[in-house]
């Protein structure tokens, strides 16, 4: 009885089209946020993922007002914030961390401004906190199509970024061009928030790129294991959070980041090496592993 139960559970949110859709959308989201986190968190970029998550908020609102795709704005200001933030870090003795802070901020803000001045708001707002259940066929292909342009520049410059991340002046030492990676990075990073945009909004979007890849992080040393770890979090949150959502009718954005920050508490307490119950062993922690 209890397996036909499960089973019921599993099958009747299949039979609605748009459930299909938010389940398909929100693993595939899952899984290109989880492998750019694995870098994020190597290189210490949450402020910088939640920077630029937030800048697009203007962008959103403009191509919202002037009739143009979401994408094409989101992508702009979010190139346009990390630009910002290099030429303002460059140009004054402010250190970086409180650069960030100012633009996102500003940019933030700015997008909010215009959000409360535009008549018909139940759209921006979808944008601000996420609408995979109302995802159209055509943003699923966009989705697809932003989200493969990521993985595959991922894949090609995985050795390369990952000396970046772990050790950026041997990368220099040994011919790599650092700051060409760097805004590589950063591109990559503002296509992977465009991608995430309906599945759970500007605002938690920075959870998905930051979460699976620390709580892989706490489960190996290995950076070719962490990847693969990543990615089956990022996409068993996104689907059963997608499910969770249907049944709780509640936000699906925030089910979906709240079973990944469970995920990294259950990681953080009973991980093998690195877990709380582990450490009154006093074992010692070591750095990340991988090939570069």
């Amino acid at each position: 009885m209890d397996t036909l139960a499960i089973w019921q559970w599993l099958i009747a949110p299949l039979q609605y089209e748009f459930m299909l859709k938010a389940l398909i959308v929100s693993a595939f989201v899952g899984a290109v946020c989880a492998f750019l986190s694995c870098y994020m968190t190597l290189k210490g970029w949450a402020l910088m993922g939640d920077a630029v998550s937030h800048s697009v908020t203007p962008g959103v609102v403009l191509a919202y007002i002037f009739n143009l795709p979401y994408s094409i704005g989101a992508f702009v200001f979010g190139v346009g914030s990390v630009l910002a933030i290099g030429f303002i870090k460059s140009k004054t003795r402010i250190k970086e961390d409180t650069v960030i802070g100012l633009v996102f901020t500003g940019f933030f803000a700015l997008g909010l401004v215009l959000i409360s001045k535009n008549p018909s708001n139940v759209d921006l707002l979808h944008i601000l906190f996420g609408n995979v259940l109302g995802i159209s066929t055509g943003d699923m292909i966009q989705t697809f199509i932003i989200g493969s342009i990521t993985l595959v520049t991922l894949l090609i410059l995985r050795k390369d970024l990952l000396l970046f991340c772990f050790d950026p002046t041997h990368a220099r030492s040994i011919g790599i061009n650092i700051v060409a990676l760097h805004y590589i990075l950063l591109g990559v990073l503002s296509l992977t928030i465009v991608a995430a945009l309906q599945t759970v909004g500007i605002i938690l979007v920075v959870a998905m790129l930051v979460t699976p890849g620390a709580t892989a992080y706490l489960l190996t040393d290995n950076f070719d294991r962490m990847i693969p770890l990543a990615i089956a979090s990022g996409v068993f949150s996104s689907v059963l959070g997608t499910y969770i959502s249907y049944y709780l009718d509640g936000s699906t954005g925030g089910c979906i980041v709240v079973t990944q920050t469970l995920l990294f508490v259950v990681a953080m307490i009973f991980a093998p090496k690195y877990g709380l119950l582990k450490q009154r062993s006093g074992s010692p922690a070591v750095e990340i592993e991988g090939e570069a």
